[in-house]
């Protein structure tokens, strides 16, 4: 009776088998031919280099084939020098998916950076563009600076509103000037002092009235011509320009009279000063340039001629 034992049969003369050998990492294992076949053409493989710095880190391959060492990776320069097409905010990698941007505080990511703008309380003072140089002038400084020194006193004071002086100023400006008109000043002088009363301070409120308007106006023109300053600071500044320019001529008409050819060119010289610190006014809160600011300033110019100067002349 024949017997079969397990294990055994035709292939008992060959070697016993050994576990496969592992490659050395990075290495690929030639492929056995299939049975009967020929055997498979050697699959490509990934280029070989040797860590530059020589601290065995593993290597990062681009997707197209193109190694890289992880301390050889696209560096970002830093906030402030740019890239491609950057504009002072970072490289143009920092746009892309995946990458953050940095901006500093107050800065809009959107638009270019350091770009001053009128009302905003400060600023990055952008190129070109001044700041405000300081804190807001007391009265006093106010007052005497308007008159000295336009210019750095309209630039100090772009952002800050002056209402109190503006509209104190402006209202004891219009108290005085019935007197510097010869029939109002006659009326006033006959009337009996509980009429006069009434019309002198209702003069007051009518030329706080004016220069709000004006002013008011003033702004908006600038606004239209490309301007950025805010409404407050220029309405203010503009009712002291009208009232401290025309204060010398009103002055000397309440004793001379509107119809003295001294107070009549006296008229005209601070009607042009008028209309130099308008300009400088609207260029300094605008930042405009003087012919656009000089043109936003025009119509209150000549309502101030025609309202104002033309009465006594």
């Amino acid at each position: 009776m024949a017997g079969f034992r397990i294990g055994r049969g035709r292939d008992d003369n060959r070697a016993p088998q050994q576990p496969p050998r592992q490659q050395p990492y990075g290495q690929q294992q030639p492929q056995q031919a299939p049975y009967g076949g020929q055997p498979y053409p050697p699959q490509q493989q990934w280029p070989q280099q040797a860590p530059a710095g020589g601290h065995g880190e593993p290597e990062y391959f681009d997707p197209y084939g193109h190694p890289q060492q992880p301390h050889q990776a696209q560096q970002q320069p830093p906030y402030g020098h740019g890239g491609h097409g950057g504009h002072g905010g970072g490289s143009y990698a920092n746009d892309n998916p995946g990458h953050t941007q940095v901006f500093a505080y107050g800065e809009d990511p959107y638009g270019p950076p350091g770009t001053y703008q009128a009302g905003d309380g400060g600023g990055s003072g952008g190129a070109g563009v001044t700041a405000p140089t300081g804190p807001r002038l007391p009265w006093k400084e106010l007052l005497k600076g308007i008159v000295l020194r336009p210019g750095p006193t309209f630039l100090q004071m772009r952002d800050y509103p002056v209402w109190g002086p503006a509209l104190i100023v402006t209202f004891l400006y219009g108290l005085m000037a019935v007197f510097g008109f010869d029939d109002a000043r006659k009326d006033v002088i006959k009337a009996t002092l509980a009429n006069a009363v009434p019309i002198v301070l209702s003069a007051g409120v009518a030329f706080v009235i004016c220069g709000l308007i004006l002013g008011a106006v003033t702004h908006t023109l600038a606004r239209q011509l490309g301007g950025e300053g805010s409404w407050q600071p220029t309405i203010g500044l503009s009712m002291l320009v009208m009232s401290l320019t025309d204060a010398p001529r009103l002055l000397f008409a309440m004793f001379l009279g509107g119809d003295n050819m001294f107070v009549q060119v006296l008229g005209w010289a601070t009607w042009v000063a008028a209309g130099a610190l308008f300009t400088s006014l609207v260029s300094k809160s605008h930042d405009l340039p003087w012919p656009k600011a000089l043109g936003a300033s025009a119509i209150q110019l000549i309502a101030l001629l025609s309202l104002i100067k033309l009465g006594t002349l």
